[in-house]
């Protein structure tokens, strides 16, 4: 732990290597370099190893949300080694291993900050964002740079412990992919013996299907992939669902106690929205936008179901799913990729030809000339 009696300036910084888009006309990502600031009192400072590949990155880099601040080092899938611990952090200590998430700060003084929702932030910018979003809570300060990069100093209360049972070359995208299905599931009480559909068999529906199998769910991938059948039963599936199937799609109408949305596009829900029993929910995670048709309530309303959205969870939840991984020896598949093929990977996620994560080997950035 430092022993320094004055913590360094946040003007002390460190040069880091990084990659990220530089204005909105997107031609792919380049190399650039950034600075981080030596960690304060309550800062950790940590060398990442390794970072996952979200869908979300791409929509950033392009300002697909019509929000991006450029320059955008993208990158909320971070597993890394702590290399520095400012004075008062008692948490971690130096060579811990550990991981950031989609959060490195929020206000900590609004309702959900209070009990452990940091996601669901009400301070006036809303919780800080890992990339792309202002330094500080009340909007002010530079921009945020993610994990496509050598090095992250993060505040200690947003720093997570990844546990021993976890292959940390596979474990960044629990902290996104992971958190956002298992916080769902946990929310609407998913539990053993509950029919659930996971929609979307990619980055978020495959940890769906895993983590919905290990709470006691039976469940069905709806795809309309005929090809992602043997994955989805490798994974826990108890069977697929074709949906550009009518006939099959009609037979299980009403037969799903929840269902878990993850397409990242624009779709029609009320197709999905009939496949729930009684009170049952659908909640959407993958898609941030417009439905492409209007809701038919009378969908809702014959059966009391209810649609929902969700985003991420709180620290202590992420902490909580990391925990679940390990005990139940989940993981995301992942393809292991070096940072220069980033926007080959990019590719990829448009085309649908990735299985089912790419995480980056941050060493190839390291060993970049």
């Amino acid at each position: 732990m430092s022993t320094s009696t004055k913590e360094p300036s946040r003007t002390e910084t460190i040069k880091t290597k990084a990659y990220g888009a530089t204005n909105s006309i997107f031609n792919g990502l380049k190399r650039m370099e950034i600075e981080r600031h030596r960690p304060q009192a309550d800062e950790v400072h940590i060398e990442i190893l390794y970072t996952g590949v979200c869908h979300s990155d791409l929509h950033q880099v392009k300002n697909d949300w019509k929000n991006t601040v450029y320059p955008c080092v993208p990158g909320h899938e971070i597993v890394g080694r702590i290399i520095e611990v400012g004075s008062t952090v008692r948490k971690f200590k130096v060579g811990d291993t550990v991981g950031v998430g989609c959060m490195i700060d929020s206000c900590g003084q609004c309702r959900p900050c209070q009990h452990g929702e940091e996601n669901y932030c009400q301070g006036p910018v809303s919780w800080t964002a890992t990339y792309n979003g202002p330094m500080k809570p009340d909007g002010s300060g530079a921009n945020t740079f993610g994990g496509y990069s050598t090095n992250i100093t993060v505040k200690e209360s947003f720093v997570l412990r990844i546990p021993d049972g976890l292959d940390i070359k596979a474990a960044a995208p629990i902290l996104c992919a992971g958190i956002t299905t298992y916080s769902s599931l946990k929310h609407w009480n998913v539990k053993e013996g509950d029919r659930v559909g996971i929609v979307g068999l990619g980055g978020l529906g495959h940890m769906g299907v895993k983590l919905a199998k290990a709470l006691g769910a039976t469940v069905t991938v709806i795809t309309t992939s005929k090809e992602k059948r043997a994955d989805a039963e490798a994974m826990g599936a108890h069977e697929v669902l074709i949906s550009t199937d009518s006939a099959a799609m009609k037979q299980h109408e009403a037969s799903f106690d929840f269902i878990l949305n993850t397409i990242p596009d624009a779709y029609d829900i009320t197709d999905y929205v009939s496949l729930l029993d009684l009170d049952g929910t659908i909640v959407a995670v993958g898609l941030l936008g417009e439905y492409k048709k209007p809701l038919n309530n009378m969908e809702m309303a014959t059966y009391r179901r209810t649609v929902a959205g969700s985003v991420i969870g709180g620290i202590a939840e992420t902490q909580e799913v990391l925990d679940f991984c390990a005990q139940h020896n989940i993981l995301p598949d992942v393809q292991m990729i070096k940072m220069q093929d980033i926007n080959k990977a990019f590719d990829d996620l448009l085309d649908k030809e990735v299985r089912y994560r790419h995480v980056i080997d941050m060493q190839s950035l390291k060993d970049e000339a």
